[in-house]
């Protein structure tokens, strides 16, 4: 790209050679994420990904796409871009996962308001991260230089997964029924949702991202800033052994909005809170914002990123691979017939 450049759209903002620095500085990150599959490298017009190299007897393509919303904010606070990225691609691999798919690829995008080479390499280093711990290839992406638009120092992150499954073992939440156990797994912290809230609560800027409370480890935005557990290979594991009836990843909307979306017509999943993992941020973000408990379970993960449901005779075998895997897990409730919904007691 040697002849490529425009001093006159650089006046207007938008920087192309600073683009083309940005792609040598991510290729090496782009290169650790290659699995078989892979067709050629980033900058061409599309990302390839041969099927052929999976063996599947009827394959199902399952796709999913997010980004990682305000929590942006705390990144921009704390000068740190290296972990973000896991976030963005969590939210994408692990929704997929819970169909029962294995993510493929995943690509992302990234809007700047000014593209600054060494940042944008750590953005996509974080994602490269993730991709390596869910088991998919980086294929491509796009960083956009938005001028007028958005500040310069600030950007949004998004991305898409596609991943693969066998037909006939799809979890789709048909084979659920009453007396099932519900595992829960824990999470990492409050993953990438509530962060508008979050950041109401505790006033988030330059001075108060950096307080220490006596119920953290960490100064507050360290904390905050722990990226998303990615579930994809101990679920995958999982799954080798044990059939799973039912998943659902606890994202925004928290409990009340995300468990019913594993379940059937007639049935209510009955979850007890006291068998559930705690986390002392949850209990920090209640007390300091006086939030009622109610809204807390609707809206964060309080500490469970992932409630499965398998036959009750397989819950303890289910438990002990997830702790193999190094997750903690734990049976946190049932399927009881009823009003499709969540009872949290």
């Amino acid at each position: 790209m040697q002849k490529s450049f425009s001093d006159s759209y650089a006046a207007a903002g938008v920087d192309v050679t600073a683009g083309y620095e940005s792609v040598e500085l991510i290729k090496s990150h782009v290169k650790r994420t290659e699995i078989p599959g892979v067709i050629g490298s980033i900058g061409g017009f599309g990302g390839m990904f041969e099927l052929g190299a999976s063996d599947y007897k009827n394959p199902v393509l399952v796709s999913g796409t997010d980004g990682v919303g305000t929590k942006l904010k705390l990144a921009f606070l704390m000068d740190k871009h290296d972990t973000i990225g896991i976030d963005c691609v969590a939210m994408c691999v692990n929704d997929v996962a819970c169909s029962g798919a294995k993510p493929l690829f995943f690509l992302d995008y990234i809007a700047c308001g000014k593209n600054y080479p060494e940042k944008i390499e750590q953005i996509v280093k974080g994602v490269a991260d993730g991709c390596v711990q869910a088991g998919c290839a980086l294929v491509g992406g796009e960083t956009a230089e938005h001028p007028g638009l958005m500040p310069d120092e600030e950007y949004d992150l998004a991305g898409f997964t596609v991943g693969i499954g066998e037909k006939d073992q799809l979890v789709s939440g048909e084979n659920l029924k009453a007396g099932d156990a519900l595992i829960g797994v824990a999470s990492s912290g409050v993953h990438s949702n509530g962060f508008s809230l979050v950041r109401k609560v505790f006033d988030i800027n330059e001075k108060t991202i950096s307080k220490k409370y006596d119920e953290l480890e960490k100064p507050l935005g360290e904390e905050l800033l722990t990226p998303t557990r990615i579930y994809v290979k101990p679920l995958l594991k999982l799954m080798e052994s044990v059939r799973v009836n039912a998943i659902s990843h606890i994202t925004g909307g928290g409990f009340y909005e995300n468990v019913p979306r594993m379940l059937k017509d007639g049935f209510t999943a009955v979850i007890e809170k006291d068998k559930c993992f705690k986390m002392p941020v949850f209990e920090l973000i209640q007390k300091v914002g006086n939030i009622p408990e109610r809204d807390m379970y609707n809206t964060f993960n309080m500490g469970t990123g992932l409630v499965i449901a398998v036959d009750s005779d397989k819950a303890d075998e289910a438990v002990s691979i997830l702790d193999s895997c190094g997750e903690q897990a734990a049976v946190i409730g049932e399927i009881k017939a009823g009003e499709k919904g969540v009872e949290l007691c």
